[in-house]
């Protein structure tokens, strides 16, 4: 009897406490959470998207794209709602199967069934369970540059070899015509005119060289435009009257830009010199300097009446050792990065320079440039007068 009421009281406690642990955990049940969705991503992941400037792009499990930033659409890395180039297809899904990251680059054509491609560098790395996130840096710009570079090297040592060979070649001329004293003057007046040329060639590729890479207009002050027209021009000049050329200059203007004169000075003489390498003898090579005070602009052209430049040649003439008439410019040793030249001190100089020519009647290359902005007295410490620009 005594048993039986025993185990009654063990049973009664047992169920007791169940009851007790249901009613709390009653009190502090949470709602289980679903599992994410495909198209759910982690936090914060849209905000970061929103502000990347490059080609971003989020896939899901089915290599949907639930995310994508203009500059994907742009470079075409995403077009309706899919990756476009297999590359990155396959290194999305090695991720997804291992989860290590993977760097792949790829040619992408811009727009669909267009000509033109882009270069991207992509990293594709996993993003959380069920995302892949896609980050394209565009190098095209980077490939462009190096393509020119390597081809700079391969034009300057292409020109290099002609004057050196034909230096060569003199230097053994002479020594084989060592006991006649005309040769010998001959050849070695020929060396010199080599030399010269090959001085010139180098000359030209430093300074291109120095204004691609370095910062010309570091300390830029005022520059007299007329001075500069003036030196260029009587740096010519005796080029120009051994080849029974007259060059002729407009009036003073008085017009300022801010800049480096030596540099703008090597402009205007290498659009002279150019001018008088392509005109005929008898004819003239103009330059004259107008402000043009509507667009606050200093103009410098350069007329000729020389051969002119046909239409399929004006959009090359400004490349590197392009040359209108390669046998004409050889002849006069003409280095072919005269105008290259003068586009970059143009652009760095914040201007540009236009063209107009005509086959047979000449040409005008025109230099566009801001003009300096008016001078203004300040106030001075000492006995010193002092301006400064105003604006």
């Amino acid at each position: 009897m005594q048993a039986s009421v025993v185990a009654a009281a063990l049973l009664g406690l047992v169920v007791g406490c169940l009851v007790a642990l249901a009613v709390r955990r009653d009190d502090v049940r949470v709602d289980p959470v679903p599992p994410p969705g495909p198209g759910d991503l982690p936090a914060g992941v849209p905000e970061l998207l929103a502000v990347l400037g490059g080609p971003a792009v989020v896939l899901d499990v089915s290599d949907a794209a639930v995310r994508a930033s203009p500059a994907a659409h742009a470079v075409g890395l995403v077009r309706r709602g899919a990756v476009t180039d297999p590359d990155v297809l396959a290194a999305v899904r090695a991720v997804r199967a291992d989860g290590e990251v993977r760097e792949v680059d790829v040619d992408l054509r811009v727009p669909a069934g267009g000509t033109a491609r882009r270069a991207l560098s992509v990293r594709v790395a996993p993003l959380g369970p069920l995302h892949v996130v896609v980050l394209g840096s565009d190098r095209t710009e980077a490939r462009r540059l190096e393509q020119v570079r390597r081809d700079f090297v391969v034009n300057v040592g292409h020109e290099l070899k002609t004057p050196v060979g034909a230096m060569s070649v003199l230097a053994e001329a002479m020594a084989d015509a060592a006991d006649d004293p005309e040769a010998v003057r001959r050849f070695s007046a020929r060396m010199g005119v080599e030399a010269r040329r090959l001085a010139v060639l180098v000359h030209d590729v430093v300074e291109l060289s120095r204004l691609q890479d370095g910062e010309p207009l570091a300390a830029a002050a005022r520059v007299d435009v007329d001075s500069v027209v003036a030196e260029a021009v009587d740096r010519c000049s005796t080029t120009a009257g051994s080849r029974g050329i007259a060059l002729e200059t407009g009036p003073d203007t008085g017009a300022q830009v801010v800049g480096d004169a030596e540099l703008l000075t090597t402009a205007v003489r290498n659009l002279v010199d150019n001018a008088i390498r392509y005109s005929d003898a008898g004819t003239r090579v103009a330059v004259g300097v107008r402000v043009d005070e509507a667009a606050d602009a200093v103009e410098v052209s350069v007329s000729d009446q020389g051969i002119g430049i046909a239409p399929a040649d004006r959009e090359r003439i400004f490349e590197r050792f392009y040359r209108v008439d390669p046998a004409r410019s050889r002849q006069t040793g003409g280095t072919g990065l005269g105008l290259s030249i003068v586009k970059h001190v143009v652009a760095g100089h914040g201007g540009e320079v236009q063209l107009w020519s005509q086959e047979g009647q000449g040409s005008t290359f025109t230099l566009r440039v801001p003009q300096a902005p008016p001078r203004r007295p300040v106030r001075a410490d000492a006995d010193t007068e002092l301006e400064e620009f105003s604006g």
